[in-house]
């Protein structure tokens, strides 16, 4: 079990809300000599919890446009570490992966690292399914999120959907963080109904945009972006899911997911189809 301090990497933990996450984030991060919790006025003990800790708190204030929570970050703290790690408030992490990841950046000539994570849904660890990896790792000042203009679209202040465009080459970081909300079924589904309206404004940004170069996507957001109106594609992602990738051996908890992931698409593709009658469906 490694125990050398990281004192090359920067954790960022944005944060609303999170009295019940938080702490566990916390206590796995005390071999990092920098972490920095991006609060937005919660109203919970989440600052209390933070301070706690001993750990940098700032304060955040969205206006409903760019640039949200982590881009905020990258544009106005004075950084000092030549690393930063974004890591949720319902993320964890281990000695593998601080061991992985204070090798790789003192070896790599990369910009930045993929980074997978082990989810957790009604009490069990999932196992199967679609791989789960984001883009959270990576230089300062090597690029930053997607800037979407917005105006509101949903409660959403920080960056979820969004991903760094970098400038270099990208690596990947083998062992895993633990993603484990314990804020319960409903917190899901309220915060997926947010994600829905989001999801939802950004196709129409992007349809408007057609004729223009738009930012650098993933394979995967491409092909989301692609078929997210087709009534067809919930389905799709429920059967490459839970079928494909074996989610069925998660048991009850591996279906539920698939269902609830189909639930959130087929709600994407009603609001799209909303928008587009220019009518309320209710």
């Amino acid at each position: 079990m490694g125990s050398d301090l990281i004192n090359c990497v920067t954790v960022i933990v944005p944060v609303k809300n999170e009295e019940d996450n938080l702490p566990a984030c916390l206590e796995a991060l005390k071999r990092f000599s920098n972490v920095v919790v991006v609060d937005s006025g919660s109203t919970d003990r989440t600052e209390d919890i933070a301070l706690s800790f001993g750990v940098e708190l700032l304060q955040f204030n969205w206006n409903g446009q760019f640039p949200k929570k982590r881009n905020w970050v990258l544009q106005t703290y004075a950084f000092t570490t030549e690393w930063v790690l974004f890591l949720d408030a319902d993320e964890v992490v281990d000695d593998e992966f601080c061991d992985e990841l204070l090798e790789k950046v003192e070896t790599t000539t990369g910009v930045g690292f993929w980074i997978s994570y082990t989810n957790y849904f009604m009490g069990r660890k999932l196992r199967h399914g679609v791989p789960q990896k984001k883009l959270a790792c990576f230089k300062v000042g090597s690029g930053a999120y997607e800037k979407i203009d917005e105006i509101r679209w949903s409660n959403l202040d920080m960056e979820i959907h969004e991903h760094p465009i970098l400038d270099g080459d990208i690596e990947y970081v083998r062992a895993p963080i633990e993603h484990r909300d314990y804020r319960g079924l409903a917190r899901f589904i309220e915060r997926h109904v947010d994600y829905a309206k989001w999801e939802a404004q950004r196709y129409a940004a992007l349809q408007k945009r057609s004729t223009e170069k738009l930012e650098k996507h993933t394979s995967r957001q491409a092909f989301k972006y692609k078929n997210i109106d087709k009534s067809w594609f919930p389905l799709f992602y429920f059967f490459y899911t839970y079928i494909v990738r074996m989610g069925f051996m998660d048991g009850v908890s591996g279906y539920y997911y698939a269902y609830y992931k189909k639930w959130y698409f087929i709600t994407v593709g009603n609001i799209i189809r909303e928008q587009k009658k220019g009518d309320r469906f209710y």
